[in-house]
């Protein structure tokens, strides 16, 4: 996994868009606005699923290494969140906070369960914090879209994202099903990264001279909004064969 952003950064990100989610929420017309980023949930089931998955992954943090899920941590344990706003706010910063808390006393080392092992990102605390950073700020944005006033996920947010997705949700030693490609990704703050899909799977590699089959470019926030699919891949510069990016975004690795 390429260098990220330090342990406390990351408490400190996840901290900040939560509070950024939650004022979004609080904004919002009413929490029965459907979100159009998130097709069939309101702003409410937004709010619950993020205030779930706080409280999950703080499970799983705290139930250390783990060869599988840690019981009661999958998506059916999720709680039930209060309907009134107040208490649906209040309800949110106290599932941040714990998992908030459950970091701090792990540490960025610990072992734990993760859904990417195969991936080039590590089954640690560290990584969740990394991976929570990215699950805040996407959702921040599709509660401010619902709430009539979307904003860029922040530089810092977004830079680091860009990379988090590509080592977490692309790495893999699945086959790639199409005839190898490898896709270029600019960030117009100055970062680049490079995606090489192959039978061999899917590998981060450095860039040199040799031209992409597709690339990328746009601000690091709208990348990474793509890669979350909150936004057409068509609102970036593009280059090279289109069509990489839908095989992309419609594969589904086996491990």
């Amino acid at each position: 996994m390429a260098k990220t952003l330090e342990f406390p950064v990351l408490l400190r990100l996840i901290d900040e868009r939560s509070v950024a989610f939650r004022a979004a929420v609080s904004s919002a017309p009413g929490l029965d606005a459907p979100v159009p980023t998130c097709p069939g949930w309101t702003l409410f089931d937004l709010a619950q699923h993020l205030g779930g998955v706080h409280r999950r992954w703080s499970a799983v943090v705290a139930a250390g290494p783990a060869a599988t899920r840690p019981a009661g941590t999958g998506p059916d344990a999720a709680p039930a969140a209060p309907r009134e706003r107040e208490a649906l706010l209040a309800w949110s910063a106290e599932s941040t906070q714990q998992l908030l808390n459950t970091l701090r006393e792990a540490g960025p080392d610990r072992g734990c369960w993760t859904w990417w092992g195969a991936s080039d990102s590590p089954q640690t605390s560290g990584a969740v914090a990394r991976h929570q950073v990215q699950e805040a700020a996407v959702h921040t944005y599709d509660a401010q879209l619902t709430a009539g006033a979307p904003q860029p996920l922040p530089d810092e947010v977004a830079l680091d994202g860009v990379d988090e997705f590509l080592s977490t949700c692309c790495v893999t030693t699945s086959t790639w099903p199409h005839e190898a490609a490898v896709v270029d990704y600019h960030a117009t703050e100055g970062r680049s990264w490079r995606l090489a899909l192959s039978a061999d799977g899917a590998r981060i590699l450095a860039l040199d001279a040799t031209p992409a089959t597709a690339s990328a470019e746009g601000a690091a926030s709208d990348l990474v909004l793509t890669l979350y699919g909150r936004i057409p891949v068509e609102s970036l510069k593009l280059d090279g064969d289109p069509h990489v990016f839908g095989r992309l975004q419609a594969w589904e690795p086996e491990d």
